[in-house]
C-alpha cells in the first residue's frame, strides 16, 4: 500500500493489494491548517489517514502505510521510530481493545504528527505517565506509551464520547547544509567500491509516463542514444518482472511523490542491467507534474540511497513483552501474497543490519534437497535467480546448509559458498530458516574484505531470520498454491489448444507460443521423422521478434541435441558455449583489426543474440508412443536459471505436446494416403473434341472427401467415337467410392472392347453383383458421342435409374432426351436399350446426379422443374457458362452446406465456323 500527495495537491486513488487489511484513506491537498491546541502555530502542508480493522494483520498494513507515508514526504529519517511508535499503539487498538483503529499523519513545518485512535473510551489510560514511571511493567497498554515518551519530542492522550485518541509528534532532524542525511567519516578500506567512474543516469519522465530527457551517463549505462528514448514509455525498457526484488510495479513506482527501489532496465544490447533508482515527483511553474528519476548501477547503491537511520541492535519490548526489531517492522511491510517482494527487502534489510556488501536468501525445494536462489542485493541477481544448490552442499557449518556458518576468508576455502564464487565476496555469515524444525531456507551476508562477521553477527542473523521464517514459509506455501492452480488452468487450456488442430506446422507454432513467454524467453522445436533420421530444427521463436533469426542461425551452426528417452528435462550446454564464442569472436574483430563495413555492422546484433542465449538451457523429449519424435528445447538469458515447478510444468506440456504432434503426423500421413487414392479415382483430363463443348463440375460431400459416390468420365473409344458416363452410387464416402472406382474403369474397358452401350451396363451391373456384401445400387447415364461434319453431334444413350438428361434448344426449349431404364445393382437380368439423340448446333444437353435436383432448403426442393427453369435462362451460353450458373443456383437455393454429392456434365455443339 502507498500514500503521500500527488504534486499539485490532488489526491491519489489507493488500491490496497493482496490481503492486506483495506484502509480507507483521505489524502487533502497543502496548506490545510490543523487546529488543535498542541500545533496551532503549525501550518499542516499534508495529511493522509487510514482506517484499519480489528484483525492482527492490520499491524503490519498500518507499519507499511506509515512508512510509505513517511518516505513519499521525503523523511525518511524519521521512519523507523514513527512506525515502531504506530506499531505499538495499533497493536493496542486492534489487538489489545479488539476496536478499529484510525491512523492519522500530519506533516507541518515542525515536523510529523500522528494520531492513533480507537473507539474504546472507558479504557483506562495512566495520567501520569513518564519515561520513567508508568507503574508495572506487565500492565496492559503501558509499553506504547512508555515508547512514546522515550522517542517522541511531544506527546498525549485526547479523549471524546466515542474515541480515544493517542497522538505523537516527531521533529526531525538538524541536516547539515548541502546533504540529504548526515553520517560519520569512515576509513577508506570501509567506503563503498566503484569500479571505475561512477555513471548516474538522469532520466525525466512526463505526466504520461514517456521519458522527456535522457543524458549521457544514461546512454553509456544502457546503450541507447537519446533521439532513441525520447518519447518512449519507461516501462517499455523495464524488465518487470525478471528482475526480483520490488513488489511495486514501476508505473506505481513513478506516481509516488518520493520512491527508491532496485529493478532492471533492458538495454540496447538485450541484456538487463540491475539498477538502483532514486524517484522525485516535480512539477514546473504551469503546475504540469513529472518524475525525475537518478539512476545507477544496483552495487554503486550508496550514491543514492538513503542510510539506515535506527542502529540494528536497538530493540524495543512491544505491548505483548516481545521485543521488537526494525527488521520485524521492514519484512511487515509487503502484502501477504507478494514472496519476491518480501525476501528482496529482507536481504537488503539484512545486507544493512550486517552492514555487508551483499546478501542473498535461498528456499528449499519441497523434497529439502536443494536450495533455491530467490533473492540477492550486491550479487549479480539475473545470474544467480533460482540457481540451485544442494542442501549438504550449502553454505552452513560442516557443508550442510542446516547449520549456521562463518567463513572469515572464502579465499582459504574457496568453494565453501558456492553462491559467492567470482564474486569478489571474501567473508560471509550464514544462517539456515526453519520453521518447526523443518529447513525452509538459507540466508547469508558477505563483505568484501576477510574476518568481518563472528558468532555475535551469527546470532543477530539467526536471531533475525527465526523472526521472518514463518512469514516467508506462509508465502512460499501460498505462491506454490498459486502456481499449482495457475498450472492446471494453463494445462487445461494448452491441452485445448492443442487438441483442437490436427495440422502439423500450426502444432508446432503453439507448442512454441505457449511456452514464450509463459516458461522460457526463447524455445526450438526439434523434430524426428522416424528412427533412422537425425533430429531437424523446425520451430523457433523468441520474446523478442528481431532475435528469431538470429537464434535461428545460430541453433542451425551447432549439433542438435540427442534424443535421449529419459523423461524430464537437462541442461544443454551447447547453445550457450556457442553464443559465448561467437560473441569472443565479434568482440575480437570490434576492436578496430580492420574488419570491413559488412562485418561491424552485424556486431550489435551477434551480441544481442548471445546475450539472448546466454541464460540455462535445458531439453525435454518429445515421446509418444513409446518413440522420441523430437526435443522441446527451452532457454533462458543472461545466466538465468529455471525454477523447478518451471521444469516440471514444462515436462507436462511436452508429454501433451509429444501426443498431439504425433496425431498430427499420422493425420497428414493418412490424409496423404487418402487424397491419393481418391486422386486415383477420378479421371485424368478431359480430353479435346473437335465441335463440342464439354464442362464438368464436381463437389464430394464431406470433409477432406475427394471422391465420393458421385462421378463422371469422358474419354475417347476410338477415332471420332468418345464415351461420356455420370453415375450416382448408394451413399457417400470411401464405401461409396470404391464402387465408383469400379464402374468407372470397368466402362472404359468395356467400351473399349467395342461393346455397345446395353452390353457395357449389363456387364457392369454383373460385377455389381459380384461384390456380394459389398455391392451398391448404382443409377448410370452412359452414352457414346459422334461429332459430325455438319457441326451437329449425335449420341446413343443409356439412361439406368439415373435423372434424365435434360437438351436446351437455340429456341430455349428444355425437353428431356431420354427414357428411364432399371438402375444397376438390384437385377441380374436387365433388358436395356439404347436411345440416340442429335444435337443441333447451339443445342445443350444437361447431366446431372440427384445431388443437384434434391437440394433442400425445409421442406422446399429444386426438383427437376427447378432444374429445368434454370436451364431455360442459359440460352446462347457456353458449356462452362451453363454449368456454372447451374451450380450457382443449386449453392443459392440453400444456406447450408450440400450433403449429397453433386456432379454436372454439360456438352453444347457450338456449330460449324464460317469465314
Amino acid at each position: 500500500m502507498t500514500t503521500g500527495l500527488h504534486p499539485g495537491g490532488q489526491p491519489q486513488d489507493p488500491r490496497p493489494t493482496g490481503n492486506q487489511a483495506l484502509p480507507q484513506q483521505e489524502r487533502v491537498g497543502h496548506g490545510i491548517p490543523h487546529a488543535d491546541n498542541r500545533t496551532r502555530s503549525a501550518v499542516i502542508t499534508a495529511r493522509a489517514a487510514a482506517s484499519f480493522d480489528p484483525v492482527g494483520r492490520s499491524v503490519a498494513t498500518a507499519r507499511s502505510f506509515v512508512r510509505d507515508t513517511l518516505q513519499g514526504w521525503g523523511f525518511a529519517d524519521i521512519v523507523d521510530d514513527a512506525v515502531v511508535l504506530t506499531s505499538e499503539l495499533v497493536t493496542n487498538a486492534v489487538v489489545h481493545a479488539g476496536t478499529s483503529a484510525d491512523v492519522l499523519c500530519l506533516r507541518s513545518d515542525e515536523g510529523v504528527r500522528i494520531e492513533v485512535a480507537d473507539r474504546y473510551p472507558e479504557r483506562e489510560i495512566p495520567l501520569q505517565a513518564t519515561a520513567v514511571n508508568m507503574g508495572s511493567p506487565d500492565r496492559e497498554g503501558g509499553r506504547g506509551l512508555q515508547l512514546c515518551a522515550a522517542l517522541a519530542g511531544r506527546w498525549g492522550v485526547d479523549y471524546s464520547p466515542t474515541h480515544k485518541q493517542v497522538w505523537f509528534h516527531l521533529d526531525l532532524p538538524d541536516r547539515p547544509v548541502g546533504t540529504r542525511t548526515a553520517g560519520p567519516a569512515l576509513p577508506a578500506d570501509l567506503l563503498p567500491l566503484a569500479d571505475g567512474r561512477v555513471r548516474v543516469a538522469v532520466i525525466q519522465i512526463d505526466r504520461v509516463g514517456a521519458i522527456s530527457a535522457w543524458n549521457e551517463d544514461a546512454e553509456d549505462l544502457f546503450g541507447y542514444a537519446a533521439e532513441q528514448v525520447i518519447g518512449k514509455p519507461l516501462t517499455d525498457l523495464a524488465a518487470w518482472p525478471h528482475t526480483p526484488g520490488t513488489s511495486t510495479g514501476i508505473v506505481e513506482a513513478l506516481q509516488l511523490s518520493r520512491w527508491e527501489g532496485t529493478y532492471g532496465l533492458r538495454g540496447a544490447s538485450g541484456r538487463v542491467t540491475p539498477v538502483y533508482a532514486s524517484h522525485l515527483r516535480v512539477r514546473d511553474t504551469g503546475g504540469e507534474p513529472s518524475t525525475v528519476c537518478l539512476l545507477v548501477r544496483d552495487h554503486e547503491r550508496a550514491v543514492l540511497q538513503t542510510p539506515l537511520r535506527a542502529s540494528a541492535t536497538d530493540t524495543t519490548t512491544s505491548s505483548e513483552g516481545q521485543a521488537t526489531d526494525p527488521f520485524e517492522v521492514f519484512i511487515g511491510s509487503p502484502a501477504p501474497d507478494d514472496l519476491d517482494g518480501l525476501l528482496q527487502r529482507t536481504v537488503e534489510r539484512a545486507r544493512d543490519m550486517l552492514d555487508g556488501d551483499s546478501a542473498f536468501l535461498l528456499l528449499a525445494t519441497d523434497d529439502e534437497t536443494e536450495l533455491e536462489v530467490r533473492a540477492s542485493t550486491g550479487l549479480p541477481s539475473a545470474r544467480q535467480r533460482f540457481a540451485r544448490v544442494p542442501v549438504e552442499a550449502g553454505p552452513g557449518r560442516y557443508g550442510s546448509a542446516r547449520m549456521p556458518a562463518v567463513h572469515e576468508d572464502l579465499t582459504v576455502v574457496p568453494g565453501a559458498v558456492p553462491l559467492l564464487a567470482g564474486t569478489g565476496m571474501r567473508s560471509v555469515v550464514t544462517v539456515p530458516l526453519k520453521v518447526e524444525g523443518r529447513l525452509t531456507g538459507s540466508l547469508g551476508v558477505a563483505a568484501e574484505g576477510p574476518a568481518r562477521y563472528s558468532n555475535e553477527e551469527a546470532l543477530r542473523l539467526q536471531f533475525a531470520a527465526d523472526r521472518i521464517a514463518l512469514a516467508v514459509e506462509s508465502a512460499r506455501l501460498g505462491e506454490l498454491e498459486r502456481l499449482r492452480r495457475g498450472s492446471l488452468s494453463f494445462l487445461v487450456e494448452a491441452s485445448d489448444l492443442l487438441a483442437g488442430t490436427l495440422d502439423r506446422d500450426q502444432t508446432l507454432a503453439l507448442m512454441a507460443q505457449m511456452t514464450v513467454p509463459t516458461l522460457a524467453t526463447w524455445c526450438a522445436v526439434y523434430t524426428i521423422a522416424d528412427q533412422a533420421s537425425d533430429p531437424y530444427l523446425s520451430y523457433v521463436l523468441h520474446e523478442d521478434e528481431e532475435r528469431i533469426d538470429g537464434l535461428k542461425a545460430l541453433l542451425s551452426k551447432i549439433a542438435p541435441p540427442d534424443p535421449v528417452p529419459t523423461p524430464g528435462a537437462r541442461v544443454w550446454a551447447a547453445p550457450g558455449e556457442a553464443a559465448h564464442q561467437a560473441a569472443l569472436r565479434t568482440s575480437m574483430r570490434s576492436l578496430g583489426l580492420g574488419a570491413p563495413a559488412s562485418v561491424t555492422s552485424g556486431i550489435g546484433t551477434t551480441l544481442a543474440t548471445a546475450a539472448a542465449v546466454g541464460g540455462e538451457t535445458v531439453v525435454l523429449p518429445l515421446v509418444a508412443r513409446n518413440r522420441v519424435i523430437g526435443m522441446l528445447t527451452l532457454g533462458k538469458p543472461s545466466d538465468e536459471h529455471f525454477r523447478q515447478e518451471i521444469l516440471e510444468l514444462a515436462e507436462d506440456l511436452s508429454r501433451r505436446a509429444a501426443l498431439a504432434l504425433d496425431n498430427a503426423r499420422l493425420y497428414s500421413e493418412r490424409t496423404a494416403i487418402s487424397q491419393s487414392l481418391q486422386r486415383s479415382l477420378l479421371p485424368p483430363d478431359l480430353p479435346h473434341i473437335d465441335g463440342v463443348e464439354v464442362e464438368v463440375i464436381y463437389r464430394a460431400a464431406g470433409e477432406g472427401n475427394e471422391v465420393g459416390g458421385d462421378f463422371y468420365d469422358l474419354f475417347p473409344i476410338r477415332d471420332g467415337v468418345y464415351g461420356f458416363a455420370i453415375g450416382d452410387v448408394c451413399g457417400t464416402g470411401p464405401e461409396a467410392a470404391a464402387v465408383t472406382g469400379l464402374a468407372r474403369h470397368a466402362l472404359r474397358l468395356l467400351a473399349r472392347e467395342g461393346f455397345g452401350g446395353p452390353a457395357v451396363l449389363e456387364r457392369l451391373n454383373s460385377a455389381i453383383l459380384d461384390e456380394g456384401a459389398r455391392s451398391r445400387f448404382l443409377t448410370l447415364l452412359y452414352g457414346e458421342l459422334w461429332p459430325q461434319e455438319d457441326g451437329s453431334a449425335m449420341l446413343k444413350v443409356v439412361c439406368a435409374g439415373h435423372p434424365l438428361p435434360l437438351r436446351l434448344r437455340q429456341d430455349g426449349t428444355v425437353e428431356a432426351a431420354a427414357e428411364p431404364q432399371p438402375l444397376l445393382g438390384v437385377m441380374e437380368d436387365l433388358e436395356l436399350y439404347e436411345q440416340t439423340i442429335t444435337l443441333d448446333p447451339g443445342d445443350v444437353l444437361l447431366c446431372v446426379t440427384d445431388g443437384v435436383t434434391e437440394r433442400r432448403e425445409g421442406t422446399r426442393m429444386l426438383g427437376d422443374d427447378g432444374l429445368t427453369d434454370v436451364l431455360t435462362t442459359c440460352t446462347g451460353l457456353t458449356a462452362g457458362a451453363v454449368a456454372a450458373r447451374i451450380m450457382r443456383a443449386v449453392e443459392r437455393f440453400a444456406s447450408d452446406a450440400p450433403s449429397d454429392d453433386m456432379a454436372i456434365l454439360a456438352m453444347r455443339v457450338p456449330g460449324l465456323q464460317r469465314d
